[in-house]
């Protein structure tokens, strides 16, 4: 068995392990969605969990976004990091919404990526979890999961994402990336990965580098 067939077979084991869809970002609608995405930069799904539910409460819509003041949204954000550059991209995406989609999250990759602040990542996120749209988004844990995994050892999370998807069969890509940021979030962590309640450890391929 050669180590991408290990790895696919590995990640079909995850996800029959992990709740099928499973996005841990609170959101009633495709724009908190959105909002909520761009916010998880650099961020834990349960901070920007707690600023959304302020921040949705006064502006869950692109035009009252806009009409909350940058300053007011820069104060709610805070907590999440990198609070100015999302300010402007949440408004900046927001203006765009209004103008170009008649406040409606677009539903293709090329539309969704013409808003500002979205990326690769957040787009992938929106696709998949909004509409359905097969997709990997690659954040750290996908990143890191991949290489300890062995499916793709790329240098930058876009090369990750293209590598897994020549390698992953398009029907598991939306299920398959839920299944790696939950098992990197709670079992294969960055530090001190938790490899004695790792389902998939006799397999691992970076089990030993670990286990002393």
């Amino acid at each position: 068995m050669n180590k991408r067939t290990n790895g696919v077979e590995m990640l079909s084991t995850l996800i029959d392990f992990y709740p099928k869809n499973k996005c841990e970002l609170e959101f009633s609608s495709d724009y908190e969605l959105l909002v909520a995405v761009i916010l998880s930069a650099q961020c834990t799904d349960k901070r920007v969990n707690l600023v959304t539910k302020e921040l949705f409460a006064v502006a869950n819509t692109p035009e009252k976004m806009i009409n909350l003041r940058i300053e007011r949204l820069k104060e709610i954000i805070k907590p999440c990091g990198f609070f100015n550059n999302k300010a402007k991209s949440i408004i900046n995406a927001s203006a765009s919404l209004i103008e170009k989609f008649n406040s409606i999250v677009p539903k293709t990759r090329e539309e969704l990526l013409s808003l500002s602040g979205v990326g690769e990542k957040t787009a992938s996120v929106v696709l998949a979890v909004a509409f359905g749209v097969p997709a990997i988004a690659v954040d750290t844990h996908v990143f890191r999961l991949s290489k300890r995994l062995g499916l793709a050892n790329k240098k930058t999370p876009i090369e990750t994402m293209y590598a897994l998807e020549k390698i992953i069969p398009k029907d598991m890509w939306i299920d398959g990336h839920f299944a790696l940021v939950l098992h990197g979030r709670y079992v294969c962590k960055a530090q001190r990965p938790l490899c004695c309640d790792c389902l998939i450890k006799d397999r691992c391929p970076s089990y030993k580098k670990f286990i002393k």
